[in-house]
């Protein structure tokens, strides 16, 4: 458990607050969290480190929770929810959990959702608002997706904050992952430009795992639960023919958590591959020599492939696209290590049976499992807490067993897995694949 500090200040992950918090808060259980309660922060990250405070305190997070005093007066609150980027299970759980906090805890009245992502705060787009309430939202949380629906892609700043302004919102809840928040701190910058007093706090989502200084990002713990049931299937395909190879595709642009997690879980899987460990595709100590020899020896293998690995083997540097988000475009690297393994083994004169399952977009929508589902009451309980609170420009997450505020910034960077470290250490145990480098 992290180290809890009392009367410590950390200007590195300092929140902002609108303004001095004067209205008692109408929370009847008294289970208040003081401002100047932190955790320590303890991990040396270039530019979080001790040398750059100021005060010389040690680096620090403020803790989330209700505060006794708040600044809105509840009464005031048009408060609005919207989600961008892809879908992840426990989008509608973080719906539900901020119109139940907002509703039966503060006797806010007034909440909107935001249809279609941001473009929703768009006129010319046309997408109307959702007006939510308790008895809407008290069953969403057992359908998968967001009621409110998504988009990408970038939208003018402006625009969107002369609607919020128009709509006379001063709480905004958005949830999204990196590009999400990067967002929310430019319109953080145009609401502070026009001296607006909007609060702006951020759910990172992200169905990877791999926001920078968040423990688990809601979602996660059901998509391992999901693959786990795709690798079975895997498996099962692999052994029904001779020479069965059961190719599995998962999310994972640029970090291999997901595969990491699933291979632990189920140890069906003989090859996982993931972004951050380049592989050689051809030659002795290859990919395709070890599932040669993989078949040679045991007669069925198991590959699971993060969609983000092996993209140096199928890109040409000069065809690189950008979607609608600004992401590079990725190839498919399912369909590229499909034709390549039936083509090594055709041109050997080789029977194999290759089974190719791409279940991304299945596990995405599922509704979140009874873990992820606590997750998210939890995190939208807080953002509610922060948001009335009038803290601003932050997110809430889960530091070291913690929750705590975040500054956007702080969540933008994505984190990569070590190949290195101990985790990918034990999935190649897991596995008894070798490094194909």
């Amino acid at each position: 458990m992290p180290h809890i500090l009392q009367e410590v200040h950390s200007d590195m992950f300092a929140i902002e607050n609108l303004g001095k918090r004067t209205i008692p808060s109408p929370i009847t259980a008294r289970y208040f969290t003081g401002e100047k309660t932190r955790v320590l922060y303890n991990h040396h990250v270039p530019g979080y480190n001790e040398q750059s405070m100021t005060d010389g305190s040690p680096l620090s997070l403020e803790c989330a929770g209700p505060r006794e005093t708040i600044y809105y007066d509840p009464s005031q609150v048009h408060a609005a929810i919207v989600t961008c980027g892809g879908l992840c299970p426990g989008i509608n759980d973080v719906i539900r959990a901020i119109v139940m906090a907002l509703f039966f805890r503060y006797g806010v009245q007034k909440v909107t959702g935001i249809r279609y992502g941001f473009q929703g705060l768009i006129p010319d787009y046309g997408h109307k608002l959702c007006p939510l309430n308790p008895e809407l939202v008290k069953d969403i949380h057992t359908i998968g997706g967001s009621i409110l629906a998504s988009s990408r892609g970038h939208q003018d700043i402006g625009i969107m904050v002369n609607t919020l302004i128009a709509r006379k919102i001063n709480v905004l809840f958005c949830i999204g992952g990196d590009g999400t928040m990067r967002a929310v701190e430019l319109i953080h910058r145009e609401v502070k430009k026009r001296n607006k007093k909007i609060a702006l706090i951020g759910i990172p989502k992200t169905i990877d795992n791999d926001l920078s200084l968040i423990d688990r990002s809601f979602g996660f713990d059901t998509a391992i639960s999901e693959v786990v049931k795709v690798i079975q299937c895997g498996h099962v395909e692999s052994r029904g023919a001779p020479n069965g190879i059961g190719l599995v595709k998962i999310m994972g642009r640029e970090s291999g958590f997901t595969v990491a997690y699933a291979t632990l879980a189920q140890n069906d899987v003989n090859v996982a591959l993931i972004p951050e460990a380049p592989f050689n595709l051809n030659g002795t100590g290859g990919f395709l020599d070890h599932i040669e020899k993989r078949l040679a020896s045991r007669g069925h293998a198991v590959v699971l492939v993060a969609e983000g690995a092996g993209q140096h083997l199928c890109r040409n540097c000069s065809t690189v696209e950008m979607d609608t988000s600004g992401n590079v475009r990725l190839f498919n690297v399912g369909v590229f290590l499909k034709d390549a393994i039936e083509t090594y083994f055709r041109t050997k004169g080789t029977e194999i049976n290759l089974k190719y399952i791409d279940p991304s977009y299945i596990i995405r929508s599922v509704p979140a499992n009874a873990s992820d589902s606590i997750y998210c009451d939890l995190l939208g309980q807080y953002a509610v807490h922060a948001g009335m609170a009038g803290k601003t420009a932050m997110v809430v997450g889960l530091y070291r067993g913690e929750y705590v505020h975040l500054p956007l910034n702080a969540v933008t960077s994505r984190r990569k897995l070590n190949p290195q470290s101990n985790l990918w250490l034990r999935v190649l145990e897991a596995t008894g694949q070798p490094s194909f480098c």
